[in-house]
């Protein structure tokens, strides 16, 4: 009995030291309160080790006490006075936003209140500081912003930056404000997508070419590494390069220093590096389409830009600016916004560019009533709807967020299956990332070394 007692305790006193306090105390009375307390201790401790009688220990202990309890609410109200105002002016602001119902009790605790306004300001700060150092790059949701917290710190150094994303989340942007925020600023910033170089010429576009080096060489060319020297050289889509030259962009990357094609002369170049991809690099590797050295000299700092898709809150900043980029006078309804916020964008941000710019031509006196997904919404629904047949055939008595959840967890289940419980590859399967599989693999309880355990049988 004694232990379900103490138990129970313990587990109260934990739930409210970690739960929101009951109590809720003025920084007036509070703070006082402590140098009061302290004042009188230190009578009492003199009082066991000093000459002193109780009756003038209490005496002289009662002066001190109430000069120190003045003293110090002297000090606590001028301290209070300009937090309080600075506080009240921040909750007055249109920016700020409304407290939560279950937060308004806790307001009442003037140490809870001002931590929960402080964080609020903080955020609302790091949104603006975010669009005032990178108005290129729009949206003010948490993924994003740490992705450019990630560019403030390694945009000073010379470090290698491998940026890796789907296609159309904005990675060129990501390396131009890379290129912004460096020390390199002001010096060349050259650009090559590999994609859109033939694979016989990338090359000479890298490296330059000597007159008469091949067919139709008939002067010298400068490459794109001699004309970034002291500056940044950025390679989009690096996964389409071929393997050979790879192997030739290794060994630049590791001596900083190449040959031109058909010349003896080697050049040593000063550049900082940046690569990005749409591709699984660390697949290829496996695959033997990607060198692996030349993979892990890339990868020393990565950013991965989020899809779209993972931050829905930016939609509104980006149709408002791609709308007045189009036409100004333009506007959204409610229902092309809705259109919006809840299709998946394969295709990212510049899927939802294209889109825009396609419903402001279609749209009459410049309102958008409709962005034209609605049709398509429709036939994925439509060439879906046999699949969920076969997988659901019990449907009767589920509501529809029922079915869906009954749904996913097929599909994710097919999906570690085939892949043999490996979770890394069923996340590329369902075009998800890992960590977003691991949670939903948590919410439906999917047991998935068990699946292992079944396909190494």
């Amino acid at each position: 009995m004694r232990v379900s007692t103490i138990r129970s305790t313990i587990q109260h006193i934990k739930k409210r030291l970690t739960g929101p306090s009951p109590y809720h105390v003025s920084l007036l009375v509070l703070i006082p309160f402590i140098f009061t307390g302290l004042a009188v201790l230190i009578f009492i401790i003199a009082h066991y080790t000093g000459r002193a009688s109780m009756t003038q220990l209490m005496l002289l202990g009662a002066i001190v006490a109430g000069i120190t309890a003045v003293f110090s609410v002297i000090i606590t109200v001028i301290i209070l006075r300009p937090i309080r105002r600075f506080i009240k002016a921040a909750e007055a602001s249109p920016a700020f936003p409304k407290a939560p119902p279950e937060t308004e009790l806790q307001k009442q605790d003037d140490i809870t209140h001002f931590d929960y306004v402080f964080r609020e300001v903080t955020n609302l700060i790091s949104k603006v500081d975010a669009h005032e150092r990178f108005p290129t790059i729009i949206g003010q949701s948490r993924a994003l912003r740490n992705v450019l917290s990630q560019i403030v710190k390694v945009a000073p150094t010379d470090t290698t930056v491998l940026i890796l994303g789907e296609s159309g989340v904005g990675k060129e942007l990501v390396a131009d404000a890379l290129y912004q925020e460096s020390g390199r600023r002001g010096k060349p910033f050259i650009k090559l997508n590999c994609v859109a170089i033939p694979s016989g010429l990338l090359e000479s576009e890298l490296f330059g070419h000597e007159k008469g080096a091949f067919t139709g060489a008939t002067a010298r060319n400068i490459g794109k590494f001699e004309l970034a020297h002291e500056g940044t050289l950025f390679l989009d889509e690096i996964g389409d390069m071929p393997l050979e030259t790879q192997a030739k962009l290794l060994r630049v990357l590791q001596n900083r220093e190449f040959q031109r094609v058909g010349g003896n002369q080697t050049i040593k170049v000063n550049v900082r590096f940046i690569a990005a991809s749409n591709k699984d690099l660390q697949r290829m590797v496996t695959e033997g389409t990607f060198r692996e050295d030349l993979f892990y000299r890339l990868n020393v700092f990565s950013i991965i830009v989020p899809p779209l898709r993972e931050r829905v809150e930016d939609i509104p900043f980006l149709a408002d600016h791609f709308i007045k980029k189009i036409s100004a006078e333009s506007t959204l309804t409610p229902r092309a916004m809705r259109e919006l916020m809840t299709y998946q964008w394969p295709g990212n941000v510049r899927e939802l560019e294209n889109i825009l710019s396609r419903a402001a031509v279609m749209a009459e006196d410049g309102r958008i009533e409709t962005v034209g997904l609605a049709h398509s919404l429709e036939h994925t629904y439509d060439m879906s709807m046999s699949h969920v047949d076969e997988a659901l055939p019990e449907r009767e008595g589920k509501s529809l967020d029922e079915l869906l959840a009954d749904y996913e967890k097929r599909i994710i289940l097919e999906a570690l299956e085939k892949t043999g419980g490996i979770q890394s590859k069923a996340a590329q399967l369902l075009g998800i990332n890992q960590r977003s599989l691991w949670h939903r693999t948590k919410k439906y309880q999917i047991d998935v070394q068990t699946i292992k355990k079944q396909q190494n049988m």
